[in-house]
């Protein structure tokens, strides 16, 4: 039974000043201390979920939505039976917000706008709460995100099995976790999906527009030019390169969740809000603009997609413009992109897929990928 906490790079993140009674394991906080917030959770009429066929699923591990660092050290040390106690004793405190925690509450105001313009629409981002917890862990599930004002309304509790089958089920458009076994596991069924990492620190991001940034090989293309230059070097990959600016790329894992994205930014179009869109999307790639740029944009626009921003880096390193852009997640194949995202305080997940997990990227490498 996988029961490892969110992967920390470099440290723990300071718990965020919005939620400061939120409990990581370590204090005594509950959400008794503050009535207020539950008495309006409760006084609230929330909207009816969508049916999956008709929204965008998003599925989120219980690892990357909270911080659960102490329970695993339960189990790690007393074992499935004390760690299930030790939940049930502890329900009536929340867990503190994990790394995909802004995501999922800008999924949120996102839905908050839809639901405006367009009141009968199930065309809204749905998210699943998926954990490998048993069932008795879910009732301090259910009181955190009540605690946190969060609208999660479908669970997958599977108590320690493969929640992939699960996700086929739901229609799933993206899942997250901290298990990169299980992430790979989905991304070989054909769903999107990616690693979370927690930072140790963690930059401000927009409360009203969703920002979602990508990679371009091995994340929405193919890995087919990344193979050229692992093979034959970076001259090689510019010829390739060169010599198929016309031929379009494969599509890769993260392909259709940027075609949902844009169907949803074309529902705000269609109501005059092109130029303040609560969703917008960023290509940032290490391939030069000049020498192998045209092609990735030609397949972008030849699949009827666009980014609202394209950077070209050209081997440049991606952390200080993540900075910049404040993504709500932004998503590389390569460790060596997410740490160096990870390090500007950026929120970042890894795609493990494509030639790079066998050849990793190193520092001194300028790819122009």
């Amino acid at each position: 039974m996988s029961l490892d906490p969110v992967q920390v790079m470099k440290g723990q993140d300071p718990l965020p000043k919005t939620c400061p009674s939120a409990s990581n394991g370590d204090s005594k906080a509950s959400w008794d201390d503050n009535k207020d917030i539950h008495e309006n959770v409760g006084s609230t009429k929330k909207p009816k979920p969508p049916k999956p066929e008709n929204a965008v699923t998003i599925a989120v591990s219980s690892r990357v939505l909270f911080r659960t660092e102490k329970e695993q050290k339960v189990f790690e040390q007393k074992g499935i039976e004390e760690y299930l106690r030790y939940q049930v004793e502890h329900e009536n405190e929340p867990f503190a917000p994990g790394p995909a925690f802004p995501f999922v509450k800008a999924l949120e105001a996102v839905n908050s706008q839809l639901r405006k313009l367009y009141p009968d629409s199930e065309e809204l981002f749905d998210i699943v709460l998926v954990t490998y917890n048993h069932a008795h862990v879910g009732i301090r599930l259910i009181n955190t995100i009540n605690y946190h004002n969060l609208f999660i309304e479908r669970f997958c509790m599977t108590g320690g099995s493969s929640p992939i089958g699960y996700l086929k089920a739901w229609h799933t458009n993206l899942y997250l976790s901290a298990d990169t076994e299980k992430v790979q596991e989905a991304l070989a069924e054909g769903i999107a999906a990616a690693t979370m990492f927690m930072s140790e620190k963690q930059i401000e991001v927009s409360e009203t527009q969703l920002r979602v940034a990508f990679d371009g090989d091995a994340v929405l293309f193919s890995d087919e030019s990344e193979r050229i230059f692992k093979a034959h070097g970076l001259d090689k990959f510019f010829e390739h390169e060169r010599e198929n600016e016309n031929t379009l790329l494969d599509h890769g894992p993260l392909k259709g969740f940027l075609e949902v994205l844009g169907k949803l930014q074309k529902k705000f179009y269609a109501k005059g809000h092109r130029l303040d869109c609560p969703i917008r999307t960023y290509l940032v790639t290490a391939r030069s603009a000049a020498s192998s740029g045209i092609r990735a944009l030609k397949t972008l626009r030849a699949w009827g997609l666009e980014t609202d921003e394209a950077l070209f880096l050209a081997g440049a390193p991606k952390g200080p413009m993540l900075e910049k852009i404040r993504p709500h997640i932004y998503f590389d194949d390569q460790m060596f992109h997410v740490e160096g995202a990870v390090e500007m305080g950026a929120i970042a997940a890894h795609v493990p897929y494509g030639i790079a997990q066998k050849y990793p990227h190193k520092k001194s490498t300028n790819t122009g990928k």
